[in-house]
């Protein structure tokens, strides 16, 4: 084609197995997005800070939260407002353990997509 560049073919990396995964229960959707947000308020201590670092708006983040609380029947955050501490927030144990066991989930499916990948592409004479 027109415009295109001759690839170096020894430079090419052979491809990886990738894959997507999330939880679903009554439309409220816990993926990569939620687990990245939430570790953020565990790690930062606020809904505001955890939302910045990700570049979103509070007002998304709490959102996020709230729809999913509401539909899954499951408290994910306590929050404190403000006082002579300032306000912050963190996450309930549930919201501990979901994050633990989506990671562990994450870990062990990433691991069998790389085997099944080997497996299914073994002596496949591509990059």
């Amino acid at each position: 084609m027109m415009g295109e560049r001759p690839m170096n073919m020894e430079k090419l990396e052979r491809p990886n197995a990738e894959c997507k995964i999330w939880l679903e229960k009554n439309g409220a959707i816990f993926g990569d997005g939620l687990f990245d947000l939430l570790s953020n308020v565990d790690r930062l201590g606020s809904i505001s800070q955890a939302a910045k670092v990700l570049g979103m708006s509070y007002r998304a983040a709490w959102g996020k939260i709230k729809i999913t609380e509401k539909r899954w029947g499951v408290p994910l955050v306590i929050t404190q407002v403000g006082g002579e501490m300032g306000g912050g927030a963190r996450l309930t144990v549930q919201a501990s353990e979901l994050l633990k066991r989506y990671l562990n989930l994450r870990q062990e499916i990433d691991k069998l997509a790389q085997k099944i990948y080997s497996e299914c592409f073994q002596g496949w004479p591509g990059p």
